[in-house]
């Protein structure tokens, strides 16, 4: 017998992915925290706390043990990007494949998702699966790329694809894995600050400036820590950042949104059950990028608002900077 496809997150996305992986009919096994949405995932194979109105295949099986998780040969990680370490602590026997999919940095350790993977799990192979993704159209069908970096490189992606690829969702290889990563969690917190934008109604010359400002401090912060440039000009990177920060489908967006808006951040951070990963990025990602000598304002910008600094007063202060060429550099 096939052993399932493990998942292990059943917010949307996890769902949505869970739900693409039993397209060909084989087993997925969904781990969610919460007892009641296993007993709906399993029983209506709907998940209406994360992906109303989605039917679930019913090879689609839900757990709320994680140990389940080692009868898997693969394992997809879409856990909040805070409580990875943990997650993967409570299996004993992690697979050979682990691809990550949390788009973060860990608060405290500065570490990156692969990271932490590897560290709970140093005989597995890592992958990072990153991109454009928003949960509800990837689980109706309709057409997504996105990035696989394999750290086990051309076998582990002969592998992956094999398993991930359908024909309405194409992956493209990499083995820039840091690349992926820097791309997915920084992209969360300029989603952050073009939200900022467009609850303050400064309109779309703003935002498309913010976006294309925003994209020069992740490449300078990305090949600080040894990301290829072409990676972050890819899906992963620019793609997923020009999803995100365009939509009000990006939970980080409409974060940002709600800060320009007026409201407070201690507020929204309380009430949101849906996590927005840039809110915790954010303040890791500036001591990283202090740390490593990479001027970037906007993030910055984005921590001092998430710290309840007036929206009005951070945009104001981001516009007096001083003049420059522009640049990648600048």
């Amino acid at each position: 017998m096939t052993a399932p496809i493990g998942v292990i997150g059943a917010g949307a996305w996890g769902t949505a992915l869970a739900q693409l992986l039993a397209s060909d009919g084989g087993e997925v096994l969904l781990w969610a925290l919460e007892p009641e949405l296993v007993a709906e995932i399993n029983s209506a194979h709907t998940n209406s706390l994360f992906l109303p109105s989605v039917p679930l295949s019913e090879t689609v099986k839900a757990t709320s043990e994680v140990t389940d998780a080692a009868d898997c040969d693969v394992l997809f990680l879409v856990t909040p990007a805070q409580h990875l370490a943990g997650v993967l602590a409570d299996i004993e026997a992690l697979p050979l494949d682990l691809v990550v999919c949390a788009k973060g940095i860990e608060a405290g350790s500065g570490r990156l998702m692969s990271e932490v993977a590897r560290d709970a799990a140093p005989a597995s192979e890592i992958a990072v699966l990153s991109g454009p993704t928003f949960a509800h159209e990837v689980a109706a069908g309709l057409p997504t790329a996105v990035t696989l970096a394999c750290g086990g490189r051309e076998a582990q992606w002969r592998r992956l694809s094999a398993v991930i690829a359908q024909p309405h969702f194409r992956p493209y290889y990499s083995e820039d894995v840091v690349g992926a990563e820097i791309g997915g969690a920084v992209k969360n917190v300029l989603a952050i600050a073009c939200g900022v934008v467009e609850g303050l109604g400064l309109g779309q010359n703003a935002r498309a400036a913010l976006i294309a400002r925003g994209y020069a401090e992740m490449l300078r912060f990305g090949e600080a820590r040894g990301a290829q440039r072409d990676t972050l000009a890819g899906l992963c990177g620019l793609g997923d950042l020009v999803l995100t920060c365009t939509s009000t489908s990006s939970r980080n967006f409409s974060l940002g949104k709600a800060l320009g808006e007026g409201h407070a951040a201690a507020d929204l951070m309380a009430d949101r059950r849906t996590v927005a990963e840039g809110a915790f990025t954010a303040p890791v990602l500036v001591e990283l990028a202090a740390r490593h000598g990479v001027a970037m304002p906007i993030v910055t910008a984005v921590y001092q608002l998430l710290q309840g600094a007036p929206a009005r007063e951070v945009v104001a202060h981001l516009l007096a900077r001083p003049l420059t060429a522009e640049g990648p550099t600048a």
